[in-house]
């Protein structure tokens, strides 16, 4: 993670269900669903004013960092969490076994 972004912290927006980090005053998240201890990743979103410049990875890897904490186990269904679990392989070990997908993480 680049060093500019380490002390930005994670906040779990619980009432618009989502997980949040605030770049040069924009908001950058991904939407969640909750069930027990399943966490379901459902969309992420950059602004473009802040894009280009790694927020998105950021995001992705405090809010897996945050799951692992807690002992959540993530459904990746947002596409670029996916991709970003795909790309860091050691991730899987907290996607659930029954995620559809975990086959080809």
């Amino acid at each position: 993670m680049k060093e500019e972004f380490l002390n930005i912290p994670l906040v779990k927006n619980e009432k618009e269900h989502r997980f949040e980090i605030v770049v040069e005053g924009s908001i950058a998240f991904i939407d969640y669903k909750e069930t027990h201890n399943q966490i379901a990743l459902i969309h992420t979103e950059v602004p473009k004013e802040i894009g280009g410049k790694g927020v998105a990875a950021v995001l992705v890897e405090k809010t897996l960092n945050y799951l692992e904490k807690h002992h959540n186990s993530v459904l990746p269904f947002c596409p670029y969490v996916f991709a970003y679990i795909k790309k860091h392989p050691e991730w899987k070990r907290i996607v659930d076994k029954s995620f559809k997908g975990y086959d080809k993480l």
